[in-house]
């Protein structure tokens, strides 16, 4: 323990130093013709520094940790009228995670003390008091009044069962992520297992201890959290991931933030309503819409969609223009061609294409094309409306197509590419 403390205490203020600039948006959330709405987003912490970590303790009242000169303490936010109240100032320490006690006039957080002790503590009317010196939480969630299932820092992290009527502390995995969550309509409790192939969300029966699992995440993604009627919500990059464990077996997108300034998604969570949706993300920095700003796009890139094998390939820049052609195959035989072109026009940029069958009779008329104006462009993106480019590295691109589906509904299509 006392050399955990020691890596601790030279480990934690290099990480505060690295923390990134990120903040809370709530949105409504709804669903209508089956499909999930998310509507009506704001920035509810607009705060330079690190504002992240947001739960309801009720269902118009948030929780989360905010920086103010130089430390981070807990903040309370009212859903209805955007009130905020500070609820700690903790002039030797920060406060993260913060967490209402079921049941109770307590809410509970992770505490860092500037002498890099981290002890889980309880709060009220400005009082607190350590819960558990004897573990290094770092993560936390209250299965009932008196259990607790925690993330325990160590090599490798710990899932740890506590009961506190018992006095029990009990092992229960390892190599763990630190999304921590009830289940809805169980007494189970989910975590993110890190295998080596695959990540994996499992279920907790802490009355038992039996662990079971789930489903895969979205790869390499640890955030999530529960909607009411048992389907999970992941978060990557600007793209929000749902999956039925029941009845799915393959994550999709339900919702793209192109319109938002917002990227690289976190923390996401939920009212018990399933009314409104927290998320924490990083504020997106926009740079000038020229061709030069997106050269990454051009290449032979190369993947796999819609059951078949894609191709794209795009020109360097020249004449204010890119071009591209595009081609799906299926079993051996194109099903259609695409040519493509994203031009500057009127100080900004313009992507068009047009779609071609097998044998090139278009699909367009003749002086028809698609249209995608450009939202804007980033270090590693490319938004126009319905469709988006990212950077995942030199040679790996992902492209997001909205696509209109027979029932009036919108599916976005990821086509993951890889550069020749």
């Amino acid at each position: 323990m006392k050399k955990l403390l020691q890596l601790l205490v030279i480990m934690i203020p290099l990480a505060l130093l690295s923390q990134p600039n990120t903040e809370v948006f709530l949105f409504d959330l709804s669903t209508e013709n089956n499909q999930i709405q998310i509507t009506n987003g704001k920035n509810i912490s607009n705060n330079k520094g690190y504002d992240n970590q947001p739960s309801f303790a009720s269902e118009n009242t948030m929780l989360y940790a905010a920086t103010r000169n130089g430390q981070t303490d807990i903040l309370e936010y009212d859903v209805k009228t955007g009130a905020k109240k500070w609820l700690t100032d903790t002039k030797q320490g920060s406060e993260y995670s913060p967490t209402q006690i079921p049941k109770s006039k307590y809410i509970s957080a992770i505490r860092l003390d500037t002498t890099g002790l981290q002890y889980l503590y309880r709060y009220h009317k400005g009082k607190s008091k350590a819960m558990l010196k004897d573990l290094v939480i770092g993560y936390h969630v209250w299965n009932s009044r008196n259990v607790l299932i925690s993330f325990v820092l160590g090599k490798p992290h710990r899932l740890v069962l506590s009961n506190f009527k018992k006095n029990t502390h009990i092992t229960v995995d390892t190599n763990i992520g630190r999304s921590l969550h009830n289940i809805p309509n169980s007494n189970l409790v989910s975590y993110i297992k890190k295998k080596k192939d695959e990540w994996e969300i499992r279920s907790l029966d802490p009355k038992t201890g039996e662990t079971k699992r789930i489903t895969t995440t979205v790869p390499n993604i640890e955030d999530m959290c529960w909607l009411s009627n048992g389907t999970i919500l992941m978060a990557k990059g600007k793209a929000l991931y749902t999956i039925d464990p029941k009845k799915d077996t393959d994550w999709k997108i339900i919702k793209l933030f192109d319109q938002e300034k917002l990227d690289n998604i976190t923390r996401i969570t939920t009212n018990k309503s399933n009314t409104k949706i927290a998320i924490v993300a990083e504020i997106e920095t926009a740079l000038e819409p020229t061709l030069e700003n997106i050269r990454w796009i051009a290449g032979n890139w190369k993947g796999e969609a819609f059951g078949g094998i894609t191709e794209e390939n795009w020109s360097e820049p020249s004449g204010d223009s890119m071009m591209a052609t595009f081609k799906l195959i299926v079993d051996g035989k194109v099903r259609f061609y695409e040519i493509e072109t994203i031009s500057e026009v009127n100080n900004s940029l313009i992507l068009r294409l047009k779609h071609f069958n097998n044998d090139l009779k278009g699909w367009e008329t003749k002086d028809e094309t698609v249209d995608f104006p450009l939202i804007r462009v980033t270090k590693n993106k490319a938004i126009f409306e319905g469709m988006t480019f990212e950077s995942i590295d030199e040679n790996n691109m992902v492209v997001f197509v909205a696509i209109k589906q027979k029932d009036g509904n919108t599916s976005i299509v990821p086509f993951y590419y890889t550069k020749n």
